[in-house]
């Protein structure tokens, strides 16, 4: 099993969402997240003044997913979240050595 970490643009999250879901997977967590990487921030004006917004807002999407289907949910979420400008986001593939739902005590793929 892998859990795909990824952070994208927000307003890309209905997209990336009805992408996965396409794919047959049931359940992702999001999270509101603020950050940069080579987007660096930028500047603003408001009300006559200046100032840099260093961390600009981000939406963090996680999903626990079956080894053999992981590598389309990846490309799913990079289709769906990719605009073509800096700033479209990463994501991170890690292995998940255990699951367990809480509710049934299932372990494993049927945990998901």
């Amino acid at each position: 099993m892998k859990l795909i970490t990824a952070i994208i643009k927000p307003f890309k999250l209905d997209d990336v969402r009805e992408a996965v879901a396409d794919i047959g997977i049931k359940g992702i967590t999001v999270t509101e997240v603020k950050g940069f990487g080579r987007q660096k921030g930028h500047t603003e004006l408001y009300r006559g003044a200046e100032y840099v917004v260093d961390f600009l807002p981000k939406a963090k999407i996680e999903l626990a997913v079956p080894d053999d289907i992981a590598e389309q949910v990846i490309e799913a979420i990079t289709d769906a979240a990719r605009t073509g400008k800096i700033g479209d986001g990463k994501i991170f593939v890690t292995a998940l050595e255990h699951v367990i739902r809480i509710r049934t005590g299932e372990t494993g793929s049927e945990a998901l």
